[in-house]
């Protein structure tokens, strides 16, 4: 049994990790290629074009004309050599002789500057065009709160924590109205006053502000809230109470000791208060009623995991009425550019809580572990990856816009000061700008990763 669950284990992590070197190496090489083709516009000489880094070796590698193109073994990003240009390469021997017309330091401070943000302008375009071909080829599903007539569910701890209690219809959440579940869990994390309304009478939630630091720390995929679902069941252990009463997956709770069920969360409390006890359970199988009879641990549990029914499904069992929106070619473009923007708006949002010490957001930083998290592990979905990969392109444009040396920023900083004030830094000091800013990046990476592997604040 244990080497089953280990090579599960593995099979989901191999899956995910493969949809992220697949989405990287799609980013990094239109990244880079919105620095070549400028580069090569404006006649500079590019010695390599690289997927990922090659120290000591590369994967592959094969020179056409001037360029070298290859795939290195490092799978931390990419790069493209310009000739002239001081980058990560720290090539003194190039830039201790004299300029050369082909050079990048050779090109007006204009050219120059449209080389460096070129690869930031293509990641933009990129998710703004991915958004528009997802919602042109899958249409777009939301869940108005206006349908949710239960309320929300409060999945753990880290929930009622704050206030927020299972069967709560959120109103808005700092004065803005939540019109969509799908942007509830967002809102609550980086809110500060959440209204809404509990057994008919509205109630102020204030969310404290170290409550993203808390959320991090428990390092759960877990969303906040979700919807609740009806009282489904899936998988049942081997050897289980649940077996042994005769529960099968698909039927549906709808009575625990002449207790109606009609959400799955109402079934722990209720096992919960009858721990050692017999229990009478009525589920609907095939259309029928069965009656059913099992005996509870004592630590309140029966052993079988929740089925979560499907969109459809929900619709055709009247549970839930989804919101779905189909885009013709001509309006998937401006609604993928509205989606590029407020995933923009949101990640720097984010971004602002990670620099405030007091929230904590800065423990839930993580490095290629957490990225490779975010993909789906049973299954390779290509709606879900699309999305994913145009937020990552979002993500990569703005990290880097920084203006830190070593990154596209700093250097576009360097070149406007140069154009404003018509003195251009040195070459020394833009290789020590570059050395600093390798080493301010090296040591992020390095926090970020280690972060992840150790589970920092993770809870017991």
């Amino acid at each position: 049994m244990m080497n089953t669950f280990l090579a599960i284990n593995w099979s989901a992590i191999g899956l995910q990790a493969a949809q992220l070197i697949l989405s990287l190496s799609i980013l990094v090489i239109m990244h880079e290629l919105g620095h070549f083709i400028p580069a090569k516009i404006f006649k500079c000489r590019v010695e390599k074009f690289y997927l990922f880094f090659d120290p000591y070796f590369s994967l592959f590698k094969k020179k056409i004309g001037e360029t070298v193109y290859g795939i290195g073994w490092l799978p931390l990003g990419g790069y493209v050599k310009i000739s002239g240009m001081v980058d990560e390469s720290m090539d003194k021997e190039q830039l201790n002789a004299e300029p050369q017309p082909w050079e990048f330091r050779s090109k007006p401070a204009w050219q120059r500057l449209i080389i460096m943000i070129g690869g930031v302008s293509v990641n933009i375009i990129l998710a703004f065009f991915i958004y528009a071909m997802v919602l042109f080829t899958w249409g777009e599903t939301k869940l108005p709160m206006k349908n949710m007539n239960g309320g929300i569910w409060a999945v753990d701890s880290i929930s009622t924590s704050i206030g927020i209690k299972t069967g709560d219809k959120i109103i808005s959440v700092n004065k803005k109205v939540v019109t969509y579940f799908d942007d509830l869990n967002p809102e609550i994390l980086m809110g500060k006053e959440i209204l809404l309304q509990r057994n008919g009478v509205d109630t102020t939630v204030y969310v404290p502000e170290s409550f993203i630091g808390q959320v991090v720390e428990q390092k759960k995929r877990t969303p906040i809230v979700l919807p609740r679902i009806p009282a489904f069941v899936g998988e049942v252990a081997d050897s289980s109470a649940a077996q042994t009463a005769g529960l099968i997956a698909k039927d549906q709770i709808v009575e625990i000791d002449s207790i109606p069920v009609t959400y799955f969360d109402q079934i722990k409390p209720i096992l919960q208060s009858r721990k050692n006890q017999q229990i009478a359970i009525k589920v609907k199988r095939d259309g029928q009623i069965i009656a059913l009879s099992t005996l509870i641990s004592a630590e309140g549990q029966i052993g079988f995991f929740p089925m979560i029914p499907s969109n459809d499904d929900l619709e055709k069992m009247n549970f839930y009425n989804f919101e779905v929106k189909k885009f013709t070619l001509i309006e998937s473009f401006p609604a993928g550019f509205h989606k590029a923007t407020e995933k923009l708006s949101s990640y720097i949002q984010q971004f602002k809580m990670i620099l405030n010490p007091a929230t904590g957001a800065y423990k839930g930083l993580g490095g290629f572990k957490s990225m490779g998290s975010i993909f789906p592990k049973t299954g390779w979905d290509w709606e879900i990856f699309w999305n994913i990969t145009a937020f990552f392109s979002i993500v990569l444009a703005f990290m880097n816009l920084l203006p830190i040396p070593a990154l596209d920023g700093g250097h576009v900083v360097f070149t406007i000061y140069e154009m404003i004030t018509g003195r251009k830094p040195g070459d020394k000091f833009l290789e020590y700008a570059q050395i600093v800013g390798m080493i301010l990046l090296f040591g992020l990476v390095f926090y970020a990763n280690l972060n992840d592997w150790l589970g920092w604040g993770r809870s017991k």
